[in-house]
């Protein structure tokens, strides 16, 4: 039975099926619209290292042919082969989009997926729908992602531009077209003799349709039966245009509308001079016509009469722009667009993104479950996000006080983007795979909610600042710590020291003692030098400590 996604669903492709050799399908339509249908492969930084592994029209397999585009069958908009055992051990992701070829808009999209079959049969689909986008021309819908196994996500991550823009997020470069070659001069032509008349063609049956294409051996999904034709809907009558009615008389001049009944006469816009009638001119007849005489509808003014003047824009809105279009719209040329680009959001279909090294964008549609972060930390948000308080109850707050570490929290839900920053720190999102690590309630910005935490007790007394305590979380999620400065990880041996105001978290298995440097004899003399008090961690390998260029 097959296993339905939702946006941010990732699993092992062993846990689906244990095959290697799969058909991934993608459905996408929309009214007047036609889409590209691509896959990146993607080396270990995310980028598109070579065009070879570009599969789209014009390229429809990879060297190897462990990527195949097969086209669209088995009422799939378009369908690959993917043979994960020969990809080469340089692409570490194959990403599957869909862009708008032309104008047009995401949100316009009907209902569609993208499916994966294994043996004829399908294991897992990723449905969406345009109500999931607004103005995005591209979309990333699916992963297969390398890390220690081959696994699959569902992405669903809008994105702005086409195609070319898309490109160029992967590090590929878009060919520009060449020029056609001149053609060359065709020779004067000499004396021929005309040609015999061919015979008139003999009557043939039209040619039999093409039978369909063979299933893939690998076991691509049958082909469905094509459906009924929908009879088109009944047209609304075309609505004559009447014909102009006959002039007025000379000596009657047409009077203006009267206003509704209740309604004053309408006054001229605010900041706009009221036009008043010319000599010899009655209110309300337009410019440069005689008294008495009727313009027959589109008829040129007369010569030497002068034309109307347009009536004067809004507000804001520069002239001759058609009405209802966005007040201030700014001209971005060439020049501002070079400059702002190397700040641009930066997506890349992951539920924590850093934008820089000081703010942390989330996408709460990702993962299912809610994000906690420390109040205040909100900077900006884009969709339909909502911001409640998370209390620690009473139990909660009184430990939080008395040890130290408290966190004044907020609880971020919706569907949307947030963005987080606190005091331009450093943020470093710590993904959690069922390990652990402690870090100061001081140093945590974000966490997903369904991490396990807890405060933890260090052994030892006398630590500056009362910091006997420390925070210990645990599971599976991404946790953001901030720091002062860029911090060192180093590795636990059997002499590591860390001061205990520079140290910012360590690895949940590590063993913390307190090692103090004060003796009786050294504090005899005036002065020290002041590094008394420090940490002493041990562990076995693999265990680590985060310190930071910051004493607090």
């Amino acid at each position: 039975m097959a296993r339905e996604f939702q946006r941010g669903h990732k699993a092992k492709i062993s846990d689906l099926t244990p095959g290697t050799d799969l058909y991934v399908g993608v459905q996408i339509a929309a009214p007047g619209l036609t889409f590209d249908i691509s896959c990146f492969g993607l080396d270990a930084n995310e980028q598109l290292s070579d065009d070879r592994y570009f599969i789209f029209f014009n390229q429809p397999k990879s060297p190897e042919e462990s990527i195949q585009l097969l086209g669209a069958q088995a009422g799939d908009t378009e369908s690959f082969r993917v043979t994960l055992d020969n990809v080469p051990a340089t692409i570490h992701k194959l990403s599957f989009t869909a862009t708008i070829d032309g104008a047009g808009q995401m949100s316009h999209i009907g209902p569609g997926y993208i499916r994966i079959v294994a043996g004829g049969e399908e294991v897992v689909r990723y449905p969406f729908t345009g109500s999931e986008f607004s103005t995005e021309r591209a979309v990333m819908l699916g992963d297969f992602y390398l890390k220690d196994v081959w696994r699959f996500a569902a992405i669903g991550q809008g994105f702005d531009g086409g195609l070319d823009a898309l490109l160029r997020n992967f590090g590929g470069e878009v060919a520009e077209e060449e020029p056609a070659a001149p053609q060359p001069q065709a020779a004067v032509p000499g004396f021929a003799p005309p040609a015999q008349a061919t015979a008139p063609p003999a009557f043939g049956a039209p040619a039999a349709p093409q039978p369909p294409q063979p299933v893939p051996s690998f076991g691509a999904p049958p082909q469905p039966q094509p459906p009924a034709p929908v009879p088109q809907p009944y047209a609304a009558p075309q609505q004559a245009v009447p014909a102009p009615s006959a002039p007025v008389p000379p000596s009657a001049p047409v009077p203006p509308a009267p206003a509704p009944y209740g309604q004053p006469p309408q006054q001229p816009q605010f900041g706009q001079i009221p036009q008043q009638p010319s000599f010899g001119q009655l209110p309300g007849q337009p410019p440069g016509q005689l008294p008495g005489q009727v313009t027959p509808p589109g008829a040129p003014l007369g010569h030497g009469q002068p034309a109307p003047a347009p009536a004067p824009s809004p507000y804001g809105q520069p002239p001759g722009a058609p009405s209802g279009a966005p007040q201030g719209f700014p001209a971005a040329g060439p020049g501002l667009q070079a400059a702002l680009q190397p700040y641009r959001e930066t997506p890349t279909g992951q539920r924590w993104t850093p934008q820089n090294e000081r703010l942390m964008r989330v996408e709460l549609a990702m993962g299912g479950s809610a994000v906690l972060a420390r109040q205040g930390s909100m900077v900006m948000y884009q969709g339909k996000v909502d911001f409640s308080h998370k209390s620690a109850g009473f139990v909660g707050r009184r430990l939080g006080n008395a040890t130290g570490q408290e966190m004044q929290l907020m609880r971020c839900t919706g569907r949307g983007q947030v963005f987080l920053a606190e005091d331009a720190s450093h943020l470093h999102p710590i993904e959690l795979q069922g390990d652990g690590i402690c870090v100061s309630a001081e140093n945590v910005l974000a966490f997903d909610e369904d991490l396990q935490y807890e405060i933890r007790q260090i052994e030892g007394h006398g630590i500056p600042g009362g910091s006997l305590y420390t925070m210990q979380f645990s599971g599976t999620g991404t946790v953001v710590i901030k720091t002062h400065g860029i911090p060192v990880v180093l590795p636990v041996t059997p002499s590591t020291y860390a001061d205990c105001n520079a140290v910012v978290a360590w690895s949940s298995a590590s063993q913390v003692i307190l090692s103090s440097q004060v003796r009786l004899r050294r504090h005899s003399y005036p002065g020290h030098s002041g590094e008394t008090v420090n940490l002493q961690f041990r562990g076995a390998p693999g265990n680590f400590i985060v310190v930071q260029p910051y004493e607090v």
